[in-house]
């Protein structure tokens, strides 16, 4: 088994969320016959001191996921956890914030369903395995935390603007990689039905 000997955050150039063309996908006329019943649970990682670009991804990640149909799962504070939910619910979505704390009033105002934990930073295995997908923004050593806890579990991840890792002078391809919000939105949907199905019965492998 490799061992992990290193990790870095790799910045690629995102688009700007509002570039022209960028978010065609978030029109509700085109994406009405592709929502999934029952709804997917998606979850997105990310800081909570993101920079500008990154928080505005993340709202137009919520957005996404929301017109598309899926819950939004997240750590439920502040940072990319807000800014997706601001996104979500202005789309008229569901949000769901997994709390580190016992107190449900910590969650940002746009989760919807507050889910107080107790256990501090372990929650991060729990926001990791609540998504059928994980998206990852940005993010400082909590998101590297939730991204090894996906993988292991062999949860997809899309990483925006996020960790990058290396073992033995290798790198890592574990992630699928996107440099704007509609092609995470894409890809985190499409992994997401596909490993939905893959746990049906009669499935085939």
């Amino acid at each position: 088994m490799g061992v992990l000997m290193g990790a870095r955050m790799e910045r690629f150039p995102l688009r700007p969320a509002f570039e022209p063309g960028a978010c065609r996908m978030y029109n509700p006329e085109v994406l009405t016959d592709q929502r999934h019943n029952p709804p997917l649970m998606i979850a997105v990682i990310g800081g909570s001191e993101p920079s500008a670009l990154a928080r505005d991804a993340a709202y137009q990640v919520g957005r996404g996921l929301a017109t598309r149909g899926a819950i939004v799962v997240c750590g439920g504070l502040e940072g990319v956890m807000e800014a997706v939910c601001k996104g979500a619910k202005e789309a008229g979505g569901t949000t769901v914030g997994i709390l580190p704390g016992n107190d449900p009033r910590d969650a940002n105002p746009y989760v919807d369903i507050p889910i107080s934990t107790g256990i501090g930073w372990a929650r991060n295995s729990i926001v990791a395995k609540a998504g059928l997908a994980i998206i990852a923004i940005d993010g400082a050593y909590g998101t590297l935390s939730e991204i090894g806890h996906a993988l292991s579990e062999g949860s997809p991840v899309v990483g925006l603007d996020t960790w990058t890792f290396s073992a033995h002078g290798k790198e890592d391809s574990a992630i699928h990689r996107v440099t704007h919000a509609d092609a995470a939105v894409e890809k985190a949907i499409a992994l997401a039905i596909e490993r939905y199905d893959a746990a049906q019965p009669g499935a085939t492998s």
